[in-house]
């Protein structure tokens, strides 16, 4: 009796919303689609590596798998040093829990203000041969200056090509970082919601740099100087 019951509550279903039921399965089917994707990449990722260290001498194996490691823990290292830094320094600051996606404005271990901020993806970008390895920035670093709206900054030709945009004839372009703006030293930048050139994308952002809400950084802009401690961790 209950099974007649739920065909029968089904079958109306169905009758009363053909559109949804529709819509329903064809999410179900994309995602089959997708899963049998991913699991397909993964294991032409495995084989691409099982053969790459077959074709490996016993020592180019073992050095390959120390250096691997010996990378990580240096950035475990840098980590974790940044954020013992940002602890113990009473100066105004910034730290970038970068993992989170989250940076804090503190001085003397108070925290003055919280802001939510999206990390670019790591990403080799140029045209081959000359290209460069973008990641996330990790570690201790300095304001080197703060632009406004009105600072005309110079945006990488990488940039274009990372967008598939065509280079824009004026390199340097005003509100390029948007209202607010944070260059550290090293090139990484802290930036808002630009208004014009290739970074005028909400769902884009800078491979190697930190995108924030432009309400933030005019917030903390005014509190900030050249030379002032950055911590990423």
């Amino acid at each position: 009796m209950d099974n007649r019951r739920r065909a029968g509550g089904w079958n109306e279903f169905r009758r009363a919303y053909p559109r949804l039921v529709g819509t329903l399965w064809v999410a179900l089917v994309v995602l089959v689609v997708t899963d049998v994707i991913l699991v397909r990449k993964r294991d032409e990722y495995s084989t691409e590596i099982t053969r790459l260290r077959n074709g490996m001498s016993v020592v180019e194996r073992r050095s390959a798998d120390l250096e691997l490691a010996n990378n990580e823990m240096q950035l475990r290292v840098l980590v974790e040093l940044a954020r013992r830094q940002a602890q113990g320094d009473k100066e105004l600051h910034l730290a970038v829990a970068v993992d989170s996606g989250v940076m804090y404005l503190e001085r003397e271990g108070a925290l003055l203000r919280e802001m939510p901020v999206r990390v670019g993806p790591e990403r080799r970008v140029g045209v081959a041969p000359d290209t460069v390895h973008m990641v996330a920035p990790r570690g201790s670093r300095t304001v080197e200056k703060i632009l406004t709206g009105d600072s005309a900054w110079t945006v990488p030709r990488w940039v274009y090509t990372d967008r598939h945009f065509r280079a824009d004839s004026t390199p340097a372009l005003k509100g390029a970082l948007g209202d607010a703006a944070i260059v550290l030293n090293g090139g990484a930048v802290i930036y808002g919601d630009p208004r014009v050139g290739p970074l005028a994308d909400s769902s884009y952002v800078l491979p190697g740099s930190i995108r924030a809400r432009s309400e933030d950084l005019r917030a903390i802009a005014p509190n900030l100087r050249p030379g002032t401690n950055v911590y990423l961790y």
